[in-house]
Parts: C-alpha cells; sequence; structure tokens
C-alpha cells in the first residue's frame, strides 16, 4: 500500500555524484523500427563517450528483456510496461550521476512523452533512427519480420503494429544513407553541451 511507503532521503545526492564524475546525467533515447540501427548506433556512441571520459551505462531491448523484463509479453500493456520499467532504471542510474544510453522500438509517442516526463524534459535526448522499412527487412539478421510476415510474431512493430515517429526528435539520423562513423561524431558533438559540466 503506497500510504506506508516512505522514500528515504540520502546524504548523498545527484548534484554530489554529478560533481564527482564531473558530467551531466541524461538520458539519451534511440527509437526506431527494428533493424534501423539502433543498437549499432547506441554502443557506437557508448563507445565514444566512454573514450572521451565520461560514465556510461547502455540499455538495449533484448538484454532488458533476457533479465528485468523477462516476465512480459508483447501485448500493447506488457509493451508499456517494459517502458516503464526501463524508464525507472535509467532514472536510478541518472541519479547516480551516470549518461544512461538506451535502445529500444518504442514505437508509441505518448510512451515515448511519459518517459520524457519520468526523466524531466531537460535530460531526455530522444534521437530518431530514421530507416525505411523495405531496409530494415533486408537487414533482418534475427528473422522477425520473416516470423511476423507469416503470422508467427504478432503485434511486431511495421508489420501489423504502427510506428510512431517523434514529432521533434533532438536528432533525426539517417541510418540507411549515413555512415556510423559520421553519426556518431555528429550525434557526439550535439551532446557534448548537455552532458559537460
Amino acid at each position: 500500500m503506497t500510504e506506508n511507503i516512505h522514500p528515504t532521503k540520502f546524504k548523498v545526492r545527484k548534484e554530489d555524484r554529478m560533481e564527482k564524475l564531473n558530467q551531466k546525467p541524461v538520458l539519451i533515447w534511440f527509437t526506431g523500427l527494428s533493424g534501423s540501427g539502433k543498437s549499432t548506433l547506441a554502443n557506437g556512441t557508448e563507445s565514444a563517450l566512454h573514450q572521451l571520459g565520461f560514465h556510461t551505462y547502455l540499455l538495449d531491448g533484448d538484454n532488458v528483456r533476457s533479465g528485468l523484463n523477462k516476465d512480459l509479453k508483447f501485448t500493447y500493456e506488457d509493451r508499456v510496461e517494459n517502458l516503464r520499467r526501463i524508464a525507472e532504471v535509467s532514472k536510478l542510474m541518472m541519479d547516480a550521476g551516470l549518461i544512461v544510453v538506451s535502445a529500444f522500438i518504442s514505437p508509441f509517442v505518448k510512451e515515448r512523452e511519459t518517459i520524457r516526463d519520468m526523466v524531466g524534459e531537460e535530460n531526455f535526448v530522444e534521437i530518431f533512427v530514421d530507416c525505411p522499412l523495405s531496409v530494415c527487412e533486408s537487414r533482418d539478421v534475427k528473422g522477425l519480420y520473416k516470423k511476423a510476415r507469416k503470422g508467427l510474431i504478432e503485434n511486431f512493430t511495421g508489420i501489423d503494429s504502427p510506428y510512431e515517429p517523434p514529432v521533434s526528435p533532438f536528432l533525426r539520423v539517417k541510418s540507411a544513407e549515413e555512415k556510423l562513423e559520421n553519426s556518431v561524431e555528429k550525434i557526439i558533438e550535439l551532446l557534448k553541451e548537455k552532458i559537460s559540466i
């Protein structure tokens, strides 16, 4: 019962951790279709930030679903809960002073706005990995689109479940047209002001 929950106020504050790590924690949220390049870009971005001396942690769809969220299915309700839990974990990591890099399809505007509201608009960096469905399907290394086309996977984004592109993302990356290194370089350049103290 919520009336019996009383969160503890800790002596070490988020601001203290930020000062110690010499960075501003943000949530970098890569969104796009399966196969668009979210995980590749997130990996590249985290690696570049790490090399620059920033303290980061990467959260990725399949990794989170194989552990924290392994009890969830792919119904609309479970997808919403999946993202809610990820946002809560991201908040904890940001409180620890970390820059959180996340790669999730997160197909609905409403859910992404909820995440933004949870972590604070100034801390939410939405990156739209824009890639045509045909290209995503041609990259289908997991065979998910083929299964979805055969009706073996239900509620698959881009096939029988919609994807709602971000209204005004921090950055739009056209992954079918841009080289990975160029995209990562652009992301890092735009991020520097948001994460540097």
